[in-house]
């Protein structure tokens, strides 16, 4: 029977070996292609990172544009919403790895800084580290790279800067401008049938409230409210407040008009509770007779009468209140003709202070007749069949108090509102801060990238690789448009540069609405300067800090 032969002993590749010899005569090896595992494994790192991104940018991708679709997102209690917003999206994925968790936080610094643009900041990241990474795989260094790209944006941003109009002429064509710029943010979005109302409703809200002097706008003083029930067509901007809240009594007035010889309803806005002052904790009450039940009784309704006086004495119409009151106070407050209103948020206090210009008062014996806020009524109002209440506090002293109240036939509807909402406020907010605008469709990233591109025939070297791979990034908005449009991406792309180069204009776009105009201007699709310079700036940036790592170190142990 013969006898099975040994394994032979399988010996490493040695080709690439060198034996030397150290000062003392003592052999080692050398291998040759240990810097380039070295490289190979980086690059790995490299492509495994962005791969991440670009998975991350894919989902996003189709909601860019007017022509953008949505998504259906499911919280882990089951919760659904339904939304193309772009931080919204990626602020509920949960993500694992961590660069693409850097993405989730470019969207929401473009969503905190500008408030529009939130999809399509990371779909330029993302393409930009799809061109840096061809260019690592041809043996270009990553800081060679970042810094080219650092370069490139930096001409993108001047060109930018070049192509933008003023559009602060006057007041007038002004608070046009404002109108079109935020019927353009609304565009993509769920209020798009509606996105006259919703237009106009912003440009109000923040033409009510801006401080011309200081060009800024206080969203602290608009407040958006949504209620279930009627149509987005009902939705409405009151000048005044909205509160999520009720009279405290069923038979107190739904209507609070100034009484005669008065100049307004007077509001005693209060952060103490209608209730006797209660022992310390480290005292106890005891009663041990009827008599001193009794007397206790007679003290606490003392007290209550003891509260209103001070309230009629200072000639309040309506008590609005941060605390409860039991039984007996209400009881007390419908007897003596005060409708009052309970557990009112102190952030709902403030503002009905601001807008009101009252005072909000700690204690009884501080309330005085100049403390009290004064407003034009206040209305009780019953929404639908739910019989849902809400308080408005109109025709306020001071009108830089504004409340978006939203109607919807469900609560995503309601809340995509509110999103598409904010979007359009914080586009009109930018133009109030900078009233240059550049043109949308991706007008303004092809005219950037053919700058750029021209800017690569005079660089030398590497940066001329970085520059041309900038270039293609910013064309990937354009094509992204079209895509999502239903055009052949690479068809109008070429379109648009052979236009662009031909009659000399930085306004032709992709037409996503069929419109058959290629003029941006014609179609008075624009966004704010600001916005669109943050985005390429952001971007840039991030792609400069992925660039720079090389792997990920968790628990001490290397993740690649």
């Amino acid at each position: 029977m013969a006898q099975p032969q040994p394994h032979a002993m399988e010996m490493p590749d040695m080709s690439n070996a060198i034996v030397a010899q150290d000062e003392m005569g003592r052999p080692f090896i050398i291998v040759k292609d240990q810097g380039n595992k070295k490289r190979q494994h980086g690059l790995e790192a490299k492509k495994s990172h962005i791969l991440a991104a670009r998975s991350v940018a894919s989902i996003i991708k189709t909601s860019l544009g007017p022509r953008g679709l949505d998504k259906i997102l499911i919280s882990p209690d089951g919760e659904i919403t339904i939304t193309n917003d772009g931080a919204t999206i990626l602020s509920q994925m949960e993500l694992d790895n961590e660069i693409a968790k850097l993405l989730v936080q470019l969207s929401k610094s473009q969503d905190d800084e500008i408030g529009d643009g939130t999809t399509g900041v990371v779909v330029l990241a993302s393409a930009l580290l799809d061109q840096a990474l061809e260019l690592v795989e041809k043996g270009i260094h990553p800081i060679k790279i970042a810094n080219g790209f650092d370069e490139a944006a930096k001409v993108a941003v001047k060109h930018l800067e070049k192509q933008a109009e003023d559009v602060a002429v006057d007041q007038k064509s002004f608070h046009e401008y404002l109108f079109k710029a935020a019927k353009t943010s609304l565009g993509s979005k769920i209020v798009s049938k509606d996105h006259d109302k919703f237009a106009h409703m912003a440009v109000d809200a923040v033409t009510s409230v801006m401080d011309l002097d200081r060009k800024d706008v206080d969203f602290e003083l608009i407040k958006i409210e949504g209620r279930v029930g009627g149509s987005l067509q009902d939705s409405q901007l009151i000048k005044g407040v909205v509160l999520d809240k009720d009279f405290s009594h069923p038979q107190m007035p739904k209507l609070v008009t100034p009484k005669e010889g008065h100049d307004g309803v007077k509001l005693a806005i209060l952060t103490c509770p209608f209730e006797p002052p209660k022992p310390k904790t480290k005292h106890k009450l005891d009663i041990s007779t009827v008599e001193e039940y009794q007397k206790l009784q007679t003290y606490e309704h003392d007290k209550f009468v003891e509260m209103i006086d001070y309230v009629k004495q200072a000639g309040a119409d309506v008590v609005i209140c941060q605390w409860g009151f039991d039984d007996e106070a209400n009881h007390l407050l419908l007897q003596n003709d005060l409708p009052a209103v309970r557990w009112v948020g102190g952030q709902e206090l403030e503002l009905i202070a601001i807008a009101t210009k009252g005072r909000i008062v700690p204690r009884f014996q501080d309330l005085s007749k100049d403390k009290l806020g004064t407003c034009g009524r206040i209305q009780e109002m019953e929404f639908g069949t739910t019989k849902d209440r809400m308080l408005v506090i109109e025709e306020c002293l001071n009108s830089k108090t504004v409340t978006c109240f939203l109607r919807g036939s469900n609560k995503m509807i309601v809340d995509e509102a509110k999103r598409a909402l904010h979007d359009s406020l914080c586009v009109v907010r930018n133009l109030v801060r900078d009233s240059r605008v550049v043109y949308g469709g991706g007008a303004a990233e092809v005219t950037m990238s053919i700058a750029v591109s021209d800017e690569a025939d005079k660089q030398h070297g590497i940066d001329q690789y970085a520059f041309r791979a900038f270039a293609q990034a910013l064309d990937t908005i354009p094509m992204t448009l079209a895509e999502n449009s239903g055009l052949d991406p690479i068809e109008t792309l070429s379109l648009l540069k052979s236009n662009q180069i031909k009659e000399k204009s930085s306004t032709i776009g992709v037409d996503c609405l069929g419109s058959g105009s290629h003029n941006m201007k014609e179609l008075f699709v624009v966004d704010p300067l600001i916005g669109k310079k943050q985005q390429i700036m952001l971007a840039t940036q991030l792609c400069r800090m992925i660039l720079k790592i090389d792997n990920v170190i968790i628990s001490g142990k290397d993740e690649y």
